[in-house]
């Protein structure tokens, strides 16, 4: 490890001077003369003394620097059977417009707006308005349910609203205003007004007085202006669901976020200005928010929008079309749209109906990538498949191959190794580190680098209590793995995933590692369910492959026998459930512990972002049928 390592230390050894000289690379108001004040930590701030605005950064520097007439967003809906493209120009003339209906609303600097809409152009232009005006975006998935979002205006408190008459699915419409009226109404904090943005597919009913059409109040709109802010002043809110059942508010700040990110799109990425990115992911989630709107922007890329899914828009080519069609040198999505794409096409067949002579890179995250997955992609597309590793609450990669500074051998399983920055280490229960290759919980060695989260929104105590008060001095991720002796890590489970046989401490993902192996599985989950006279065990659900019609009672048989082969008898591998789908969340990751506590028969809520809630009673019969879950449902 030569230019990785040397960065690493730097990065460690002395992090103001390290951050300070990458901020160079970005543009301010006033810049900062000191890196990291860490008198309050874990409330550390990122170059207190620096002005800059975010937007400025994307759309305004990016013109003035000759990138007018370059694709800014390439909109590409397959759902909508449409495609739009905005230059830089174009989105800095929509943007500034925006702001300025914003602004005539009455959103000044510190203000927050709650943005409620699907994947479109429009969303980007939305949130860069906020970034603008100095105002805190806080952006809600679309389609998100009610109550929900009751919790959310009420938390954060939004002057404006910011939403659209309906998303688009595959096979459905989904109405955004009802949801919308139905949050207002049941909200305290009172909202004075809301622009909608009307779609061709579903005009909604406007409330006079209110409710503002998109495009009425954009043709008479006064441009409005970057207003500078400081650099610890917050850039936006990202609510992730909190294990209380109140959600948590990720702050981030505005300065640290303009400079990781930048960085992150040529160190991790190795993306040069120009280059086309393409992250497949949502705005409502933070990759959205990262690197289909501010990484790409802030370093002069052109940004893939995708409304649409891996497989049925109209099938498992989708991916290969689009990074054909917009010439995409890197893709960035999760694990699972993948194990969906393998499933469909599992010999990769439809890989070779398109030119894909731009695509250089495959980055995964989002959950922790299987080998199995990762290897049929590696085989399939003949291109490196990089598994990174990172989470809402820090905003970029805690792990990664970082092909911009040098790249590594890929291990299978593991997100290769921390990124400058990050100071990971492997703590045991009593907060003592651990030997090489031994589980533990993963933690970050304060102070976390610039673009992490600096608070919780309105909630310092919950921000020290639910992050650094277990282990001192350190970030606690939730996440269980190792680190092996040249230096890689493997995040093989949430914390709580990891479960105790008998006295014996289980990785569940090592177990799903090796029920993925099995070829006629194509997704799996393991789950730990209480057990009187061991703790807890093991339990296994598998979708099969499409095509596969073997008996359900031998491949289980098999899948047991595999597991007491690959990790011995004393995981207790017993019971496994071949099921069509597994619940997910709309960013795709598996709710382990949804199904954890129904099989425990503890009471459970229905999660908010769950995609689809049927899942579930499906779910539940298969538990039933192995003798785990009772005869209720959620909870209230």
């Amino acid at each position: 490890m030569g230019q990785y390592q040397d960065t690493y230390n730097d990065a460690i050894n002395d992090p103001s001077a390290f951050w300070l000289e990458q901020a160079k690379a970005v543009q301010w108001s006033q810049f900062p003369t000191q890196g990291i004040d860490s008198t309050q930590s874990p409330f550390n701030h990122w170059f207190a003394d620096g002005t800059i605005n975010a937007c400025y950064n994307a759309l305004d520097h990016q013109v003035n620097d000759g990138r007018a007439d370059q694709a800014a967003i390439i909109y590409d809906s397959p759902v909508t059977n449409s495609q739009r493209t905005l230059t830089y120009r174009e989105l800095l003339d929509q943007t500034a417009r925006f702001a300025g209906v914003l602004k005539a609303q009455g959103v000044t600097k510190g203000d927050r707006v709650l943005i409620y809409m699907p994947m479109v152009p429009e969303a980007v232009v939305a949130v860069l308005a906020c970034a603008r005006l100095g105002a805190v975006h806080s952006v809600v998935f679309g389609g998100f349910a009610a109550k929900e979002l009751a919790v959310r205006i009420d938390d954060s408190t939004p002057k404006v609203i910011v939403a659209a008459s309906c998303g688009v699915e595959p096979n459905r419409l989904v109405e955004y205003k009802p949801l919308l009226d139905e949050a207002i109404t049941t909200a305290t904090h009172q909202v004075a007004s809301t622009v909608i943005l009307q779609r061709d597919q579903l005009q909604a009913e406007l409330i006079a007085g209110r409710d503002h059409d998109w495009q009425e109040v954009m043709q008479n709109a006064t441009p409005a202006d970057c207003v500078p802010v400081k650099s610890t002043d917050p850039l936006y809110i990202l609510y992730t669901s909190g294990t209380t059942g109140q959600p948590k508010g990720v702050m981030r700040d505005t300065g640290g976020s303009v400079v990781s990110l930048k960085w992150s799109m040529s160190a991790i990425y190795d993306t040069d200005p120009g280059d086309v990115y393409w992250a497949a992911s949502d705005i409502g989630w933070v990759v959205g928010h990262s690197y289909i709107i501010y990484g790409p922007l802030f370093h002069g890329c052109t940004s893939v929008m995708y409304e649409g899914k891996p497989v049925g828009t109209p099938d498992a080519g989708a991916f290969w079309r689009v990074i054909e069609a917009h010439k995409v040198k890197v893709l960035f999505t999760a694990p699972t749209a993948f194990r969906a794409i393998k499933k469909e096409d599992p010999e990769g067949s439809l890989i070779g109906q398109y030119d894909l002579s731009s695509f250089k890179t495959l980055f995964l995250a989002g959950e922790r990538c299987d080998p199995d997955t990762l290897n049929w992609a590696q085989e399939k597309l003949d291109r490196p498949v990089i598994d990174h590793w990172w989470q809402t609450e820090t905003g970029w990669a805690i792990c990664a191959n970082c092909l911009g500074l040098e790249a590594l051998p890929v291990k299978s399983g593991s997100p290769t190794v921390p990124v400058p920055g990050y100071a990971l280490d492997v703590l045991d229960e009593a907060g003592q580190p651990v030997d090489r290759g031994e589980i533990g919980s993963l933690v970050i060695k304060l102070p976390l680098p610039p673009g992490t989260f600096p608070n919780l929104w309105n909630a310092p105590e919950r921000y020290q209590s639910s992050y650094f008060s277990r282990y001192p001095g350190y970030y606690e991720t939730g996440d269980a793995g190792y680190i092996d002796e040249d230096g890689y890590a493997y995040v093989m489970a949430r914390t709580d995933d990891v479960i105790n046989v008998a006295g014996h401490r289980l990785s569940t993902g090592a177990m799903e590692e090796v029920l993925a192996g099995h070829p006629d599985v194509a997704e799996c989950a393991v789950l730990g369910v209480a057990d009187e006279l061991k703790g807890q065990l093991p339990l296994g659900l598998v979708i099969l492959s499409d095509g596969c019609d073997r008996d359900h009672d031998t491949i289980a048989a098999e899948l047991v026998q595999r597991v007491r082969t690959h990790i011995g008898p004393v995981a207790a591998f017993k019971s496994v459930a071949v099921v069509a789908r597994l619940p997910k969340t709309r960013s795709g990751k598996i709710l382990r512990a949804t199904m954890r506590s129904m099989a425990d028969r503890v009471a459970w809520k229905m999660p908010a972002t769950i995609e689809d809630p049927a899942v579930l009673d499906d779910i539940h019969d298969a538990l039933q049928a192995l003798g785990y879950a009772g005869d209720s449902g959620p909870a209230s």
